[in-house]
């Protein structure tokens, strides 16, 4: 399993929210590209990078900053989420060198969208699933849907998708631990790899959902933290080596 870095952008700026509330915001760097710069320094294998103001504009409104952290960061692939909406931001973010493109609001609300940018781009789109209380939000999390993220995963399934960050609203910027319990029925659900977001804190809850995942099964890819470690509760080194060594142990 990867323990991915996040950096969210919010007016260029590196930043994390509590529970997507952009009026509770953190600022922790005023130059993301050094923060990605530094992730890679550290041994990171993958960034998820997201434009806050994207997500909630619907269209891309960070794209020179994105530009410039994948530029900076090399080889290491960037999955990218917020405003992505339109095939044309997906060509424009393939052409800058992005690895994946994290589909949200735009998979829910059109699903033909999801499957032809999955036909175009096959492995390249990630969908992303952020639930308050089991079910789907969408617009940077400002409106709840009816629809379950177990449903909605299932009638997706059969689709080319690379895998599925899922992200618990509530625990997400909180510093309460992953919803361990939710992040493995959807594992279960799919046959799709699955991204653990919103929660992780310290070296015991990555444990905590290696020891889960290894007990029940389920494809986990990683775990996406952001607060954590920009705030010091969790070193990133150490959790990278962690989930390495469970994963050794489970083979």
């Amino acid at each position: 399993m990867l323990l991915i870095p996040a950096i969210d952008l919010k007016d260029g700026q590196c930043v994390r929210l509590r529970q997507g509330r952009m009026e509770d915001v953190t600022v922790f760097s005023d130059d993301p590209r050094s923060v990605a710069r530094h992730w890679r320094k550290q041994g990171c294998r993958r960034l998820h990078v997201v434009d806050l103001d994207g997500a909630f504009a619907g269209e891309p409104k960070n794209r020179e900053v994105v530009e410039a952290i994948v530029e900076g960061i090399g080889d290491v692939p960037v999955q990218l989420g917020g405003g992505i909406r339109t095939e044309e931001t997906i060509d424009a973010y393939m052409r800058a060198g992005v690895s994946q493109v994290i589909l949200g609001t735009a998979a829910l609300q059109e699903p033909d969208f999801l499957a032809a940018a999955v036909a175009k781009y096959p492995g390249k789109v990630i969908l992303g699933l952020d639930a308050r209380d089991g079910l789907v939000a969408t617009w940077g999390w400002d409106r709840t849907s009816k629809v379950s993220a177990v449903q909605f995963a299932r009638q997706v399934a059969s689709l080319d998708i690379a895998a599925i960050v899922y992200t618990d609203i509530s625990r997400d910027g909180m510093m309460q631990g992953l919803n361990v319990e939710a992040t493995l029925a959807l594992a279960e659900a799919v046959d799709i790899p699955v991204i653990a977001s919103g929660g992780v804190s310290t070296l015991e809850d990555l444990q905590r959902l290696s020891d889960a995942a290894q007990q029940r099964g389920g494809e986990l890819m990683g775990a996406i933290t952001g607060r954590a470690i920009y705030a010091g509760t969790l070193n990133f080194r150490a959790g990278q080596n962690l989930l390495d060594q469970a994963s050794a142990t489970a083979h």
